[in-house]
């Protein structure tokens, strides 16, 4: 009943749209600029256009491989979507859950919406998001600390005009430290150059409700100057369990040109309150399936109570990209940024009444009630703040044939951090849950799980010479970049070995790249290329000491190395009516970095277990056709062989027998089919994902199983009619056949053996059980939408 109500108010806003008003338009699409635009994308040899589009939502019904296709040249393995594919989707899905569709990407959802990427998960080629770089227009946009994309705290989808991924090694101009496994690049839409405006409207499944608003200006006078800012709010129920996500977001771009010069300032705010689910272990999956929840209701003494797993992200991001024409065949470009974000994370747990410690002090009586057998539930809240900026400038001379580049970037980031105890009264309020009321020690100090402040330094200088001979056809490239990282992280805890930890690295990355142009529709590369990959977060750094026992469970870790990968890529590329590419490539990592989660003191943290060394190897393709009788169909897998080099260090001190096993989180087989029908009037595509299994440990004892999923598009849009510009609905349909069940999508936390085993030297070792995210849950979602 609730999807037929869905449908008769999307029906009914649409007939309305197209019948209210009879005076004619006066402005333009504001989606897209009419005149184009070239954007340099990452800093590779290569152009993004962005160009008009006949739709307000930016489609254009052009696009081969159902937008999934553009035309790329950089000698590197590359995939992209445009907004042919974009406008397509879910309003409310996220750019980590979109790219889900390319050649060797895994996505591992939480939720059938996207509203919420903080609780994603993906591999690209077997390696995880936090070691994917991110840029948002050449700004590094990833949590500078853990990693983790949050491609949902940055842009709306409205506003975003392409998107791409770099499966192999990021480029050597990009800001980015994590880098080892590729980049993703987001490049938003350009202000227009009329004024004129786009609304969406949304609502579906789980009470889903969303409103979207851009503005666009114009050219203000004849200043050069044009501008948009949109806002939007999205809330919906938790698929399953109790919970929610409210979202507000905004987003400003200003641009202004001057011959071949150009400068643009970037803002975007956003804040999201949502709930962590709970994450069962396979056995837990098996007995409970989606029932395995935190309680909607609160039971006194319980710490299962879901509202104390309340997660807030408050995030705002600046950047100025500009170039500069400075004669003489020099181009200047210099891209500053900030990026601020602040927040909260809570999980349930207890604490005891006279048995805590602040530090390795005995905290005395806590004299907190109620309290049920001597403890008493608590939500530990995780407060942060992170502080993060920067500048990336850089000097390109083109003389003849040779384009030289030179380049400096520089950034500093800042975030202290804690955990604290707020005891819930007897209805299981929490007084604050972004921890201002903090559980106090008999003396008055605050009890912490941990109290730290962590800083960290990047100086990366580089150089790239790029040679183009034969008439363009062969273009050589070849680069060098010297990464200098220095972190360091003072707590504060009585008790505690150290008050300060830290390290510094040196990280040389050379590059060599070749492409040669065999036809103007025939491409073959070839490229040599390294990346690193500092371990993520600060718990690797950090001490900690139990508030329950006043010991040390866990201390900072010892010769800390980063990740490094010396990786190779052959391709061949064909663009047409048929368009394919195809490209083998070939991995030797050192100091594999897997990321995971771990709970220490009872909160979620996100750390890094060093895998080693380890191999890859496989091949990826990408077919698709431009629109032909206006279905455009889009095909691509991948197949890889990853295996750990070496026997892994277990806790115990002996090692795992690890050698040889294949790597986790790396499915050997994946796969995509789309297509997509667009007249210009009526439209509709179907996509379909398959991810074969993937171990969630290092001695393969344990595997989660292959799954697929199929999503559904439809819409019609309307003649313009009075102010508003081609109204159009459309519906969305998540996880076809699914009803309210779910799946594995990914490994929330590994672990290193799911059965108790026997190390090389003979000493026992315990076993250790992974946890998932689950995802599925059937959604259907209407979107009402016009410009004007």
């Amino acid at each position: 009943m609730r999807y037929r109500k869905v449908l008769m108010l999307g029906v009914g806003c649409a007939v309305w749209a197209t019948a209210s008003v009879e005076a004619k338009s006066t402005s333009q699409a504001a989606s897209e600029n009419k005149k184009e635009k070239s954007i340099s994308a990452s800093g590779d040899a290569e152009e993004v256009k962005v160009t008009a589009k006949n739709a307000p939502d930016g489609a254009s019904g052009h696009s081969a491989g159902a937008g999934m296709m553009p035309v790329q040249t950089v000698p590197k393995a590359r995939s992209a979507f445009t907004r042919d594919f974009i406008a397509h989707q879910p309003p409310t899905q996220n750019t980590a859950s979109m790219i889900a569709s390319m050649p060797g990407v895994a996505v591992g959802r939480n939720d059938p919406l996207g509203l919420d990427d903080q609780r994603i998960n993906l591999t690209v080629r077997g390696m995880a998001q936090t070691e994917i770089g991110y840029l948002m227009d050449g700004i590094p946009a990833a949590d500078p600390s853990n990693y983790k994309l949050y491609t949902t705290q940055n842009v709306d989808n409205e506003n975003l005009a392409r998107v791409d991924l770099t499966q192999g090694s990021a480029s050597p101009t990009s800001p980015l430290y994590n880098a080892v496994g590729g980049e993703l690049t987001q490049t938003l839409r350009t202000p227009s150059d009329h004024a004129g405006g786009y609304a969406d409207f949304s609502g579906g499944s789980y009470s889903l409700d969303r409103e979207f608003f851009r503005i666009d200006t114009g050219e203000i006078g004849h200043t050069g100057i044009r501008s948009y800012a949109s806002f939007s709010h999205t809330h919906a129920e938790d698929w399953r369990g109790p919970g929610y996500t409210t979202r507000y977001h905004m987003d400003n771009k200003t641009v202004k040109e001057w011959g071949h010069s150009g400068a643009e300032l970037l803002v975007s705010y956003n804040t999201t309150t949502s709930f962590y689910p709970r994450f069962p272990t396979l056995t837990q999956w098996k007995q409970y399936g989606t029932n395995f929840n935190w309680e909607k209701d609160y039971i006194p003494g319980s710490a299962n109570y879901y509202r104390f797993q309340q997660n807030v992200r408050n995030a705002i991001t600046i950047g100025a990209p500009m170039h500069f024409d400075l004669g003489h065949q020099l181009t200047a470009h210099l891209t500053p940024y900030y990026m601020h974000s602040d927040g909260y994370g809570d999980v349930g747990s207890s604490l005891s009444n006279t048995g805590s410690y602040y530090g390795n002090i005995p905290a005395g009586n806590l004299n907190v009630s109620p309290s049920y057998n001597g403890s008493f539930p608590v939500s530990i809240t995780d407060t942060f703040k992170e502080n993060n900026a920067g500048l990336n400038a850089s000097l390109s001379w083109k003389h003849g044939h040779n384009t030289l580049t030179v380049g400096y970037w520089y950034a500093y980031f800042a975030q202290p951090e804690a955990a604290t105890y707020a005891a819930a009264d007897a209805n299981g309020s929490i007084a604050s849950m972004s921890g201002k009321y903090p559980v106090v020690s008999a003396s008055g100090n605050v009890l912490h799980s941990y109290n730290i402040n962590f800083m960290q330094q990047t100086n990366t200088a580089y150089i790239v010479d790029e040679y183009s001979a034969l008439n363009d056809r062969l273009k050589l490239s070849a680069a060098f970049k010297e990464s200098m990282i220095t972190r360091q992280l003072t707590q504060i805890m009585p008790g505690l070995p150290s008050y300060r930890n830290g390290n510094s690295d040196a990280v040389p990355l050379p590059q060599v790249m070749a492409s040669y142009q065999i036809t103007p529709n025939d491409q073959i590369f070839v490229n040599g290329t390294t990346g690193f990959a500092e371990p993520a977060g600060w718990p690797s750094y950090a001490d900690f000491i139990s508030v329950a026992t006043g010991k040390q469970t866990r201390g900072h870790a010892q010769n800390l190395k980063p990740e490094y990968a010396i990786s190779e890529e052959l391709g061949y590329r064909h663009h047409g009516f048929v368009n394919v590419n195809i490209a083998l490539f070939n991995y030797n990592f050192t100091n594999r970095q897997v990321s995971t989660t771990e709970v220490v003191g009872g909160t979620r943290v996100s750390s890094s277990i060093n895998g080693g060394g380890q191999t890859s190897r496989g091949a990826t393709i990408e077919l698709g056709l431009k629109p032909w009788h206006h279905f455009s169909p889009y095909i691509s897998g991948q197949y890889i062989h990853a295996t750990i080099d070496n026997n892994l260090r277990a806790s115990s001190g002996d090692y795992l027998r690890t050698k040889g096993k294949l790597a986790v989180n790396t499915p050997e087989f994946t796969a995509s089919v789309g297509i997509l029908y667009d007249n210009g009037s009526a439209f509709g595509g179907l996509l379909f994902n398959y991810v074969g299994s993937q171990y969630s440990t290092f001695m393969n004892d344990e595997k989660m199983p292959a799954y697929e999923t199929l999503n559904m598009n439809l819409g019609y849009r309307f003649q313009s009619v009075g102010f508003l510009h081609r109204p159009q609905i459309q519906l969305n349909l998540v996880n076809l056949g699914l009803g309210n069940k779910g799946y594995l999508s990914s490994t929330y936390s590994v672990a290193t053996n799911a059965h108790a085993t026997t190390g090389v030297y003979g000493t026992a070792i315990a076993a250790s059980a992974p946890t998932y995210n689950v995802a599925g849950g059937f959604a259907g979602i209407v979107s009402v939408s016009s410009g004007f």
